[in-house]
C-alpha cells in the first residue's frame, strides 16, 4: 500500500494486516450501482479490476475490486433506487465515533452514525458545511487500498465546492496532519464548483483513477456505454477528464 504517494506496507485486506494511516487519508473507495454485474463488466474491462464476492454479503449485494491480487474498491448493491448512483471516498479514522463528534461540532452532519460492517472496520456517512458527503472508516480486518497511485486504481479526490476557504478551514480543523502537517502530501484537494461544473452543481466529491493515456481511456468509457462528462482539463495535480459509467456514476482519469 501507498501512503499520499509514498511507498508503505501493501496489506491484503487479511485481519491482523492493518497499517496505519494519518487521520483524513483516503483509504477507500466504492461504488453504490443498480447493476453489481454490470459494474464487474464496466471496470473490470476499464481498469483491469478483478472481482471476490463477499461471503458475508447477500448474493451480489458487493464485491470487492482487486488489482494483481490487492483491493482496490468495491461495487455495491444500491438497496433503495431512490440513492445516487456514485462513487464515494472514505477517510482515515482511528476513532470514529470521536470524529463524527468533531464533524457535528464544525458544523457538519452526521448522516449515518457510525456502525460495524462485519469484523471489517466502522464506518460512517457525513456531510460537510456545504452539503458535500462523505465517509468514515475506523479498520479493523480490512485496512483500506491494497494499491494506490497506480493505473487503474485510486490516486485522488478532489471536493468540489462553493466556498474552499471555509472548506480549508473545516477539513484543517478535522484533518489537519493529513492536509497541512509538516510531512503531509495530500492526494485531497478542494476547488470551486464553478472552476470544471456549472454553477447550479452541488458541492461534491470526486474520485480520481490513474491512467497511463486518459485519451485511450476515454475511448475504452465510450466504447463500454459510459459518457464523457467533461473533456480534458489540466490541473496543478495532472490532466483531467470527469466520465460517468454506464449506469451514471461520475468519476474522473487522471494522467500523471
Amino acid at each position: 500500500m501507498a501512503e499520499n504517494g509514498a511507498s508503505a506496507k501493501r496489506t491484503s485486506g487479511d485481519p491482523g494486516e492493518v497499517s496505519a494511516h494519518p487521520e483524513g487519508v483516503p483509504c477507500w473507495v466504492d461504488a453504490h450501482l443498480s447493476d453489481v454485474a454490470a459494474g464487474k463488466r464496466f471496470y473490470g474491462e476499464l481498469f483491469g479490476w478483478t472481482f471476490e464476492e463477499q461471503a458475508d454479503a447477500a448474493a451480489g449485494e458487493w464485491v470487492w475490486a482487486r488489482l494483481d491480487g490487492e483491493p482496490v474498491a468495491a461495487l455495491v448493491r444500491k438497496t433503495d433506487g431512490r440513492m445516487p448512483t456514485v462513487w464515494s471516498v472514505y477517510f482515515h479514522t482511528p476513532d470514529a465515533a470521536a470524529l463524527a463528534e468533531r464533524i457535528r461540532a464544525g458544523g457538519g452532519q452526521v448522516v449515518t452514525p457510525p456502525h460495524p460492517v462485519g469484523g471489517l472496520g466502522t464506518t460512517a456517512l457525513a456531510a460537510d458545511p456545504d452539503g458535500a458527503v462523505f465517509a468514515l472508516w475506523q479498520p479493523a480486518g480490512h485496512p483500506g487500498f491494497g494499491r494506490r497511485h497506480e493505473p487503474g486504481t485510486f490516486t485522488w479526490a478532489e471536493l468540489y465546492t462553493r466556498d474552499t476557504e471555509a472548506a480549508n478551514t473545516f477539513y484543517g480543523d478535522l484533518f489537519h496532519d493529513a492536509l497541512f502537517g509538516p510531512e503531509a502530501a495530500p492526494d485531497f484537494g478542494r476547488a470551486p464548483v464553478s472552476s470544471v461544473f456549472p454553477a447550479q452543481m452541488p458541492p461534491h466529491f470526486l474520485v480520481h483513477f490513474l491512467v497511463g493515456d486518459v485519451e485511450a481511456a476515454l475511448g475504452a468509457v465510450a466504447r463500454l456505454g459510459g459518457r464523457v462528462r467533461v473533456p480534458p482539463f489540466e490541473t496543478s495535480y495532472g490532466g483531467v477528464a470527469v466520465v460517468s459509467d454506464d449506469q451514471g456514476a461520475s468519476f474522473a482519469l487522471l494522467q500523471r
